[in-house]
């Protein structure tokens, strides 16, 4: 499986931004897909998951009330809806699917969003 990320920029606080995640390959076996983000320094962190099937989704408190993981097409199409957008949201944002009975893990390039005052 093979994911590209796209929609990541600059922007000032408060605004919204859109990211896309498409798979490609084995999509068929995709149990779940979420959006990680990494900040200069600091470990990758979980923003949002949604497990495919069930359509239950998952939040870091973070970002909770702000952004929105979602799909609205094919298997291994993700979006992540980021509104109210705060500076310590700047980071690279990857996105993340889990395959086949050992939910084996897939990562995109990252797309940057940067947050300014």
């Amino acid at each position: 499986v093979q994911l590209v990320e796209s929609g990541g920029g600059l922007v000032q606080a408060g605004s919204s931004l859109r990211l896309s995640c498409a798979a490609s390959g084995s999509t068929y076996s995709i149990n779940a897909m979420g959006w990680y983000r990494q900040a200069p320094g600091k470990q990758r962190e979980l923003v949002a998951r949604m497990t495919w099937d069930s359509g239950m989704t998952n939040y870091a408190d973070s970002v909770k009330g702000r952004f929105t993981i979602f799909s609205d097409g094919p298997k291994g199409t993700v979006y992540l809806q980021m509104n109210t957008l705060k500076q310590e949201d700047t980071a690279v944002y990857y996105c993340n699917a889990e395959l086949g009975a050992g939910n084996w893990l897939y990562w995109g390039q990252g797309t940057q969003v940067t947050v300014s005052s």
